[in-house]
C-alpha cells in the first residue's frame, strides 16, 4: 500500500465512514465515522511520500515506533495517542491495515462493528 487511493479504498471497507477535506487543501484526506464525526486516518503527502496518521491503543503505540523506522509519532496530531505512518515499502501491507483498523476500532461508535476486508 503506497498511494492515497489505496490507503482511501482500504479505509472505505468500514462501516459508516467517509472521507472529508475539512482543510480546503486537496493534500490532506480525513477519514472520519458518519455517526460521531472522529477522525481515525488523516492522509496526506510530504516529503514525496504518503503518509497517514492512526490512532494507536497506548499498549501498542511503542511497539509499532520501535517495529518499523516509518512509523513515527504522528505529525500535526497528540503524539501520545497517534502515529504516522510513511508509506515508502518499509511497513507491511498487512501491519498497515492492522494500524488503520485498530484506530478505526478506538473511535468508531460503540454500537458499530467493521465490516470484514
Amino acid at each position: 500500500m503506497r498511494s492515497r487511493e489505496e490507503v482511501i479504498n482500504y479505509c472505505m471497507t468500514f462501516e459508516d465512514v467517509y472521507e472529508d477535506y475539512p482543510f480546503h487543501d486537496d493534500n490532506w484526506t480525513i477519514m472520519r465515522c458518519k455517526e460521531n464525526k472522529k477522525i481515525f486516518a488523516c492522509i496526506y503527502k510530504r516529503e514525496e511520500n504518503i503518509w497517514v496518521n492512526v490512532k494507536s491503543p497506548a499498549e501498542w503505540i511503542d511497539f509499532w515506533r520501535s517495529a518499523w523506522p516509518s512509523v513515527i509519532p504522528a505529525y500535526h496530531m497528540n503524539k501520545n495517542h497517534w502515529n504516522s505512518l510513511i508509506l515508502n515499502g518499509d511497513i507491511p501491507e498487512e501491519d498497515i491495515k492492522r494500524m488503520i483498523a485498530e484506530s478505526y476500532d478506538l473511535v468508531k461508535p460503540q454500537n458499530k462493528r467493521k465490516k470484514k476486508s
